[in-house]
């Protein structure tokens, strides 16, 4: 991981960079499209005929749906068959294994056999995109893509390919056509880049350690030390997540494309709902607009309502994985929402700011606790701990070590925060500022190497689903 981390900094970007440039204008899409492909079979080199056959399913159908545009039942049946066909791969390669435990667990004496298979990395996502490119052209919101690479481009593009955002075709449509690249659009993409680069390598890897020292302290850290490892992790999660995304959104402008933000400063938030508003946004939207409104979102009074929500998070906990803790999640987000809407919102809003922050964020790292343990007794026993079942206080050895992360654990609260980057606007015009961009850019650069080049496989987080 470290190897092909640093053969994609120092030469496969460049390289790509410098080919896209040099190709003309009218042969980009082609070029970016076979650069993704190398780039997802650098991994997986079998799996990407996967991610061919639902860019032709997709493409095939959104034609077809065109075509037959006017007859309406001939038009549903290729939409529902390409949906289906979308699930039916999605469904098999993520969760055949899952549903196979399930039932061998339920139905011991019938030997079902569970399935073995290898999950294709960022299928969650490319599902998802070319789901919504199907969707929207069906609702007539979309023009019909014609041209094969252009549409294969906007599937496979290797910025976002793996861990998101989940970037909707209608977002980008015309990107895809015409886009302009600019000097300062790619100044800005190659900061961004950076930004996210040490999220990842500075931040969130080191967070990574610190839960997993707090995990393997088990007693000897008693209940601070778990709410301790649990923040760690807290932080972790979200730089490593949000940290990807920013290096996608860069890279996307480097080539010319406008990525939408994918998280706003989620540990800010002073409610759930408004944490939900933050995190993982270009999820949160897909899911509103291809599951919630459809359903009838808020318009069908209280109860349909709550049942809206209740199947919304049910699918958000699945998406993220094959295993229970994920529905749980999915669940104990979905039945705190559906309380704040009912009544707690409005409490939430008149209580002073600092009560409503300190509700969101201990519910929030409660949340984290379910979506880490896919191991149910692991799970318990931590909440356990977290309670005190094994003491209170941390051993000698535990205090040590959890105080040495202290200034980072400072850093990274601040660096949550939009307080940074305030900063920075307010002294945006400032001569002095271009020096210190650049000599911070460099510094990022020299720091992340470094650690990479130290550091044992710390993948991200959002691989897997």
């Amino acid at each position: 991981m470290v190897f092909s981390s640093l053969i994609f900094l120092f030469m496969f970007l460049p390289a790509v960079l410098a080919l896209y440039y040099i190709t003309p204008k009218r042969f980009r899409n082609l070029t970016l499209f076979i650069v993704d492909l190398v780039f997802y079979s650098w991994g997986e080199p079998m799996l990407v005929l996967l991610m061919l056959v639902s860019i032709f399913i997709n493409y095939i159908a959104a034609i077809l749906i065109g075509l037959y545009r006017e007859k309406k039942i001939l038009a549903k049946t290729v939409f529902i068959t390409a949906v289906a066909l979308d699930l039916g791969l999605l469904g098999f390669f993520k969760y055949a294994g899952f549903i196979g435990e399930t039932l061998h667990f339920v139905l011991p004496f019938l030997n079902i056999p569970v399935l073995e298979v290898s999950l294709p990395i960022g299928i969650s996502f490319y599902t998802f995109q070319t789901m919504s490119y199907t969707i929207d052209v069906y609702r007539n919101t979309v023009k019909v893509q014609k041209n094969f690479f252009t549409f294969g481009t906007y599937v496979s593009l290797f910025p976002q390919l793996i861990a998101g955002p989940i970037v909707r075709y209608q977002d980008v449509a015309k990107q895809l056509v015409e886009r302009t690249e600019t000097l300062e659009q790619f100044t800005e993409g190659v900061k961004l880049f950076l930004i996210g680069l040490a999220k990842k390598v500075l931040a969130a890897n080191a967070m990574g350690n610190l839960w997993d020292s707090m995990l393997e302290a088990q007693s000897s850290g008693g209940a601070v030390g778990a709410w301790v490892g649990i923040i760690a992790y807290s932080f972790q999660i979200y730089f490593d997540f949000s940290g990807y995304s920013d290096m996608a959104i860069g890279l996307g402008k480097m080539f010319g494309f406008d990525f939408i933000k994918n998280f706003d400063y989620p540990y800010i938030s002073k409610s759930i709902t408004e944490f939900w508003r933050r995190w993982h946004i270009s999820l949160g939207t897909w899911f509103r607009e291809y599951v919630y409104i459809p359903l009838g979102g808020n318009r069908k009074g209280l109860p349909r309502q709550i049942f809206n929500l209740a199947v919304v998070w049910f699918l958000t906990g699945l998406w993220h994985g094959a295993s229970w803790n994920f529905i749980l999640w999915g669940l104990y987000f979905g039945v705190l929402l559906v309380i704040e809407k009912t009544f707690l919102l409005k409490l939430l809003k008149k209580a002073p700011a600092a009560l409503a922050h300190i509700y969101s964020l201990i519910l929030i790292v409660f949340g984290w606790v379910l979506f880490y343990f896919e191991d149910m007794g692991e799970m318990w026993a931590f909440i356990s701990r977290m309670f005190g079942s094994d003491g209170f206080m941390m051993s000698s050895n535990v205090s040590a070590l959890v105080v040495s992360y202290i200034p980072l654990l400072i850093a990274s609260a601040i660096a949550s925060t939009p307080l940074l980057s305030s900063l920075y606007h307010k002294i945006s015009s400032k001569p002095v500022l271009y020096i210190a961009d650049n000599v911070g850019c460099i510094l990022s650069l020299l720091l992340c190497t470094a650690s990479l080049v130290s550091s044992a496989y710390n993948p991200f987080l959002y691989y897997k689903f």
